[in-house]
């Protein structure tokens, strides 16, 4: 049984604390019995809206451990909130004097690093909900930001100022810079943190080698700027989505084909707005979503390409879309200020 729902123009999406329908039945016991569509997540209903930003969100993650996810962006405020029971906003964090463009988590949730138009590059500790560094150095706006996997506390940065910036969280000053021509809009460490790759407005994906301090190689293809990209859960695959209209896989292993690209999946749409959409892979790697300037959230199935989800609700711009580590629920996050969780199937 098919239990998508097909992606109608104004489809309306049930607000927060909407409850699957009960139908009680009389009766021996007058059990309840629920309705509609067989629920796939511990959410509270299969589609949550959270509402308290007070402009566009950019950026907004689940954390590593699935209880909780934050969100950032026009309004310069980190806002965190419980993806169980009411998803209420329990925690908001202020210290950014310029808008938040992307945010991410540390491996252990313990930390959040985030990346402002006010030129920093910021590390928060989550539990306590403070700011325990502020990274100076970028000249302008810094777009993205990046922690590596394992070992130390690396982050990568990337910024207007054209530069690709090393960096130790637990540290004050930059440990590298990576000189680019152009304005870089998304980095990305790979798997064992010894490359960055950098993508900026002249359209190439950079692989930087840490230890060499230059270009390792370049992955041409996408035909405008490249505005976010993910390691894929297993580190072989870059996926990178672009104002071409298209999202590409690339195949990072070291001694994998120079014809990089194995993927190329289309649908969704960059507009006018020339926001930095984000894009993301499912935990186990068979699906992606991405942001998208036509209001829908896009869900592909990497392995046959199709679209599988296209989802209606939001009333601008799609900025970013991730999937939960352990369930079957994606978040979107919008310039109409709003975030969903939607429950997909498993």
């Amino acid at each position: 049984m098919d239990l998508k729902r097909r992606a109608m123009e104004g489809a309306i999406v049930p607000a927060k604390r909407a409850k699957t329908d009960m139908v009680v039945h009389s009766g021996k016991g007058n059990q309840l019995v629920e309705s509609g569509p067989a629920r796939t997540s511990n959410l509270t209903a299969p589609i949550m809206l959270l509402t308290g930003h007070e402009g566009d969100i950019f950026t907004a993650k689940f954390s590593p451990d699935g209880q909780m996810l934050a969100s950032g962006g026009f309004d310069r405020l980190i806002y965190f909130w419980n993806v169980y029971g009411e998803c209420d906003n329990f925690h908001v964090l202020k210290g950014h004097s310029g808008a938040i463009m992307e945010l991410q988590f540390s491996t252990d949730s313990s930390n959040l690093f985030t990346a402002s138009t006010d030129k920093i590059v910021a590390v928060w500790d989550v539990e306590v909900g403070v700011r325990i560094r502020k990274l100076k150095s970028h000249q302008t706006f810094v777009n993205s930001v990046n922690p590596a996997r394992r070992g130390p506390q690396l982050l990568c940065s990337g910024s207007d100022d054209g530069t690709i910036k090393l960096w130790d969280a637990r540290k004050k000053g930059v440990i590298q810079t990576f000189q680019n021509t152009y304005q870089v809009t998304s980095t990305c460490f790979n798997d064992t943190a010894e490359q960055i790759f950098s993508a900026g407005i002249d359209n190439d994906i950079k692989v930087w080698d840490l230890r060499k301090n230059n270009v390792l190689y370049k992955m041409r293809g996408h035909l405008d700027t490249p505005t976010g990209m993910e390691l894929s859960p297993d580190g072989s695959y870059l996926l990178s989505n672009s104002m071409d209209n298209t999202l590409r896989v690339w195949d990072v292993r070291p001694f994998a084909p120079q014809e990089r690209c194995v993927k190329i999946l289309q649908g969704h749409q960059h507009t006018f707005e020339k926001n930095l959409l984000h894009c993301s892979w499912s935990a186990d790697g068979s699906k992606v979503g991405a942001g998208s300037g036509d209001r829908f959230v896009y869900v592909w199935d990497t392995t046959t390409r199709r679209v599988l989800y296209k989802l209606p609700g939001h009333a601008g711009s799609v900025n970013e879309v991730d999937f939960h580590p352990f369930e079957p629920i994606v978040l979107s996050c919008s310039s109409d200020k709003k975030i969903y969780l939607g429950e997909i199937e498993p």
